[in-house]
């Protein structure tokens, strides 16, 4: 096997090309285009709908003083922002769909009072009317 050197990609490259794959063309057309592997065009595509064009700017490996900060047992943990943000997208989208389903059973409840009150005025008027003209022959 022989040993190849890691690629490195720009990050208008990279947004480049899920753009190119969010207008519409095959990732595999665009993997053999560009001899990269699919599996990295999906992982760029899934960043870049994560985060935005942030998400293509990520370092692999291990993030400077993490291992330190994880070490000091005695800090307060920090706020975990990325999910917090997550769970408060995620709540709304839940109360979104809620509101969009009172609309709908508001809307065929309505819908249901109009034809009930449509419906007995129609009784009450042939109640009253009982001896109402009926409709003409066209002899």
């Amino acid at each position: 096997m022989s040993q190849q050197a890691m690629r490195v990609f720009s990050t208008e490259f990279k947004e480049g090309v899920v753009l190119r794959l969010e207008g519409g063309e095959r990732l595999a057309a665009v993997a053999d285009e560009l001899k990269i592997k699919r599996k990295l065009l999906y992982e760029w595509r899934a960043a870049y709908r994560a985060m935005g064009v942030a998400g293509l700017n990520r370092k692999r490996g291990p993030k400077k003083g993490f291992s330190a900060a994880r070490a000091g047992s005695d800090a307060a943990p920090a706020p975990d922002a990325p999910s917090e943000l997550a769970r408060a997208k995620a709540r709304i989208a839940e109360l979104e769909r809620k509101v969009g389903k009172q609309q709908m059973d508001i809307d065929f409840f309505r819908e249901a009072l109009r034809l009930i009150d449509a419906l007995e005025a129609k009784t009450l008027a042939a109640e009253t009317n009982a001896t109402s003209s009926t409709r003409s022959s066209k002899r």
